[in-house]
């Protein structure tokens, strides 16, 4: 009998990841799993990767502070807190200096001065008090920077309009300082007020920032806030390259604004959403449903924010006693989100009662700050009820494909608030940083990302921890130049692409240990991005223990390692350059801060003392569930599926495996099939030109086929990555991209015979 084919292609507005109905009736092209893939302009593509910020390397992507340069003799002794003024910067095990590509890491958590692992394998002195933030680096590269990374998690990553030009900078914030990137980052330190240029709050108090005049109409001013009512210099701003307080006195009392959840510019005003307002810090009291407003024109003025001086400030409550939680404009309208609810402020014209409150939609909101994610016809919002479009007349749900995924934000540990989103305009995708419920204890920071599509409504799920998101565009001394002597041909950079483009706006992130990288749809893997603080071999089976602050990693990820240093004798090098399997065993576990994995070259045992400069990446596991198919439904009978045609873009390396299951089995097949020799053949799907048709090796497009004897009601193929690929250096780098397939099918026995 012949085979009957169906093509499934193109992957448009019916593909994506489809979780609202079973897998047997989304549509063909829809996928019901899709994790780190995403579908783009027809086809199916891998995620994005990460590359490190500035020239290419590990330690100018990460947020730090210039503490001074070695003397001759290559010596520095300062005092952390001392350089910083803060008094009160916490240490601990993970924080780390360099002073040229040497680094040097605190690994021990005892108090007082600590030696520190240097990554040049030197035994000269180099320490660390954890009591004092005392340290005593000695023979490092002579009259050489000597940076401080602190290892907070980052914050926000905001723009600032620069005084007298087009472009603008970014600016990285952690827990406690904030950052200005110019070929590698450097804290802004310069304060007006004592104080001024340090924040206090925690790991959930993300920073929002606004660009607004000052003084003078042609000031560029930054206002910064975090939300955190207990701040000691309260809200901030930077003008001048300097950071002062802003405390606006709003009556004679006197009443101050201590802090707000929100500033925003908005008719020649400055607006602050959800207030604390009280004499002083310990007797604020939080208006959660209130906006307030100073005077038309500068928000420095005497009596701006006055609200018992007609003419000048005032505030006005909303008529609800829901919390506001995050606002933006939709053209020329400011859509206010609350908890369950959305409204406008309405501009009235009437400068005695400037502003009134309307309401769009009674039942949706938006639960996250920093979710909300501005189009010009819609923003986007996540809510507690699902992720929401508000066109400033009406909010509806977009993510009914998914519409259970919303309820697996947890609550615990500030889940809500690290609910980060940006847009990505060169892929024309949105992505929201997300932690889900899935592990048995819950991450504190984020462990996925959710990709939407707007283009063909789609979603999709990525493996990763991010933060926060921001905005970069490079300077040109920043970039990349055809003339480089650094860059070759066969560099992941790809020439022509949006990220080698001075100005061009490129989406970045940060994570949970201060690191920023660009997110760029064109680099194919993850640079490296998490530190090794510590880690340490255990002979005979060759079992490595690995100390990473906050690493965010699972048991079942992969990871690739570079930069491990060691002193004295031994082989730790031989783990540079390999990826591995973390498994939660009773020798590895994994903890918080610790995870462990299994060394096994098959030849050599690992020893010596680890010295520093490791760094991991995260390698990605594509996973893509399809439909289950059954061409043959609707006259009641199996189907047999022989062979699978794969149309993919060619690669040098890439490979992938497919796998099935039939009539809803959740046990996939392939292996059990290869041992009784039922198929012939290894389920690989091959994306690099067969040697033997020469004509594949000029195609950008190949259709390689995979063999199957799939008989049931229904079948189902997953294309995965098995453990032998995923260690493969050569497939982690490769691209993948899915056009097409073909399925060659027939009917088989009816059903219940």
């Amino acid at each position: 009998m012949a085979f009957d084919r169906f093509l499934i292609a193109p992957y448009n507005e019916k593909s994506g990841l489809r979780t609202d109905v079973k897998p047997w009736l989304i549509p063909d092209q829809a996928f019901s799993l899709l994790q780190n893939a995403y579908v783009f302009r027809g086809r199916v593509r891998k995620r994005f990767g990460v590359q490190w910020m500035g020239n290419m390397t590990s330690l100018e992507s990460r947020l730090r502070i210039l503490m001074g340069s070695t003397d001759g003799s290559g010596d520095l002794a300062l005092n952390v807190r001392t350089v910083n003024a803060d008094a009160g910067m916490p240490t601990g095990i993970g924080q780390a200096f360099s002073v040229g590509t040497v680094t040097f890491t605190v690994y021990n958590p005892a108090a007082g001065p600590q030696q520190m692992r240097r990554s040049d394998g030197s035994a000269a002195p180099a320490t660390y008090d954890l009591t004092t933030s005392a340290f005593n680096i000695t023979a490092a590269p002579a009259g050489t920077n000597v940076y401080f990374y602190p290892g907070f998690p980052v914050m926000g990553l905001q723009s600032y309009d620069l005084q007298a030009s087009i472009d603008q900078a970014i600016v990285g914030f952690d827990t406690r300082y904030a950052y200005a990137y110019n070929s590698g980052w450097d804290r802004l330190a310069t304060e007006v007020t004592p104080g001024a240029a340090v924040w206090t709050g925690s790991d959930t108090n993300f920073f929002w920032t606004a660009n607004y005049s000052g003084a003078q109409p042609n000031d560029r001013v930054l206002f910064v806030t975090n939300f955190n009512q207990n701040e000691p210099n309260f809200m901030r701003f930077f003008f001048n390259n300097q950071w002062d307080n802003f405390e606006p006195q709003i009556n004679a009392t006197p009443t101050y604004l201590i802090c707000a959840r929100i500033l925003v510019p908005f008719k020649n005003r400055l607006l602050a959403f959800n207030t604390w307002e009280g004499p002083n810090i310990a007797g604020a009291v939080n208006y959660v449903n209130r906006m307030r407003f100073s005077a038309i024109g500068s928000p420095f003025a005497v009596n701006a924010w006055r609200e018992d001086i007609p003419g000048n400030g005032n505030g006005l409550d909303a008529p609800t006693n829901e919390a506001i939680t995050t606002v933006e404009f939709v053209r020329d309208r400011l859509v206010v989100f609350f908890e369950d609810s959305t409204w406008e402020l309405v501009f009235t014209g009437n400068q005695v009662n400037p502003f009134a409150w309307q309401q769009i939609n009674t039942e949706l909101g938006a639960e996250s700050t920093f979710s909300v994610v501005p189009f010009d016809k819609v923003a986007l919002t996540v809510g507690n009820f699902g992720i929401h479009a508000c066109n400033a007349a009406n909010v509806e749900r977009i993510d009914n494909s998914i519409p259970d995924l919303i309820f697996d934000i947890h609550n615990v540990d500030g889940g809500v608030e690290r609910v980060y989103g940006i847009r990505d305009f060169f892929t024309e995708l949105v992505y929201w940083t997300l932690p889900d419920t899935s592990a048995t204890t819950p991450d504190p920071y984020p462990n996925q990302v959710l990709c939407y599509n707007y283009r063909t409504a789609t979603w999709a799920i990525f493996d990763d921890s991010i933060t926060a998101f921001g905005y970069y565009q490079p300077n040109p001394a920043d970039q990349t130049l055809w003339s480089s002597q650094t860059v070759t041909w066969s560099s992941p950079l790809l020439w022509g692409s949006g990220e080698s483009s001075a100005i061009f706006k490129q989406v970045v992130g940060g994570n949970q240990q201060g690191y920023t990288f660009i997110c760029d749809s064109d680099q194919t893997f993850n640079d490296s991005v998490i530190q090794i603080t510590d880690l340490n071999v255990s002979a005979g089976p060759n079992l490595v223990n690995i100390t990473s602050i906050n690493h965010n990693f699972r048991d079942g990820d992969y990871i690739y390692i570079e930069g491990v240093t060691q002193i004295g004798a031994g082989n730790l090098t031989l783990l540079n350059g390999k990826i591995f399997l973390i498994e939660d065993t009773p020798l590895t576990p994994l903890s918080a801060n610790t995870f462990g994995f299994v060394y096994n070259d098959g030849v050599n045992t690992l020893a010596g003392t680890y010295s520093g400069g490791g760094i991991i990446a995260r390698v990605s596991k594509i996973t893509i569930n399809t439909r289950e198919y059954n061409f043959y439904a609707d006259k009641g009978r199996n189907a047999y599926v022989s062979k699978v045609d794969f149309m993919v873009d060619s690669t040098q390396y890439g490979q992938i495996q497919v796998d099935y299951f039939v009539s809803t089995s959740l046990v996939p097949l392939l292996q059990d099939s290869i041992a009784t020799g039922a198929i012939i053949g290894t389920g690989t799907l091959d994306t690099f030109p067969y040697p033997t048709v020469p004509f594949e090796l000029v195609a950008s497009r190949l259709w390689h086929p995979v063999y199957f004897q799939a008989d049931g009601e229904v079948i189902q193929l997953q294309l995965t990555f098995n453990d032998a690929q995923m260690r493969d250096n050569n497939i982690r780098q490769a691209d993948f991209q899915l056009h097409a397939m073909c399925i060659y099918a027939q009917p088989t026995s009816y059903r219940f015979q």
